[in-house]
């Protein structure tokens, strides 16, 4: 079992990585791990309204980059996870997680019948702006897990929020898809020359964070 020790160091050696060794790549083992860990993290009502867009392809990446600000770990990180979300949730996505729910759970659809309507009636009728912002909310909790399993695992994250969404969806194809971009992640090992690794963390203390009632 993880120690108390082990994961404080692990949290707080984890910074926004600025820059990214290009040479380091990680195992696909390691990045498995980190999919599964996107795979398994919970969303409101489990529904999952998102995508995970592994850009693997050189060219691409590059063609991101100046819709990212010019940042570098976009083309540096071993990897680049873009996580996307749904525009809108249909009747007919709402009925796709009801089967899976049944088959997985070994249950039939019609003992779901009110999970259904109650899913249906909070979602289905938000604007796409509603949607997203819903959604998006949900990919950040996927983020989260990403970078804290990345952490214990010594791997380096930079979460991103940090560019053009309208770009990022024409250069990967995903308003076909009903699709958009939330927020991007690179992944992979921290450039010995960052001279962001070695600075001291930033956080306020307990007393000044947490209440207690």
């Amino acid at each position: 079992m993880l120690s108390s020790s082990d994961m404080q160091h692990a949290l707080t050696w984890r910074y926004a990585t600025k820059v990214f060794d290009p040479a380091a790549k990680l195992s696909d083992a390691q990045f498995e791990e980190l999919l599964e860990t996107l795979r398994l993290t919970p969303s409101s009502f489990g529904l999952q309204p998102w995508k995970f867009i592994v850009v693997r392809d050189p060219a691409i990446r590059e063609q991101l980059k100046p819709a990212s600000w010019g940042q570098g770990q976009v083309t540096d990180a071993s990897h680049l996870i873009v996580l996307a979300v749904m525009k809108q949730i249909t009747p007919e996505y709402v009925d796709h997680f009801i089967a899976d729910i049944a088959k997985t759970r070994a249950v039939t659809a019609e003992s779901l019948k009110g999970y259904r309507g109650m899913m249906v009636k909070s979602l289905t009728g938000k604007s796409e702006a509603e949607t997203v912002q819903w959604a998006s909310l949900q990919a950040y909790i996927a983020l989260g897990s990403l970078m804290t399993v990345a952490a214990l695992r010594g791997i380096d994250t930079c979460p991103m929020e940090g560019f053009e969404r309208d770009k990022y969806d024409a250069i990967l194809g995903l308003a076909p898809l009903g699709l958009t971009t939330a927020v991007v992640c690179p992944v992979g090992h921290r450039s010995a020359q960052d001279k962001y690794a070695a600075m001291a963390k930033v956080r306020f203390g307990r007393d000044e964070l947490v209440i207690e009632k």
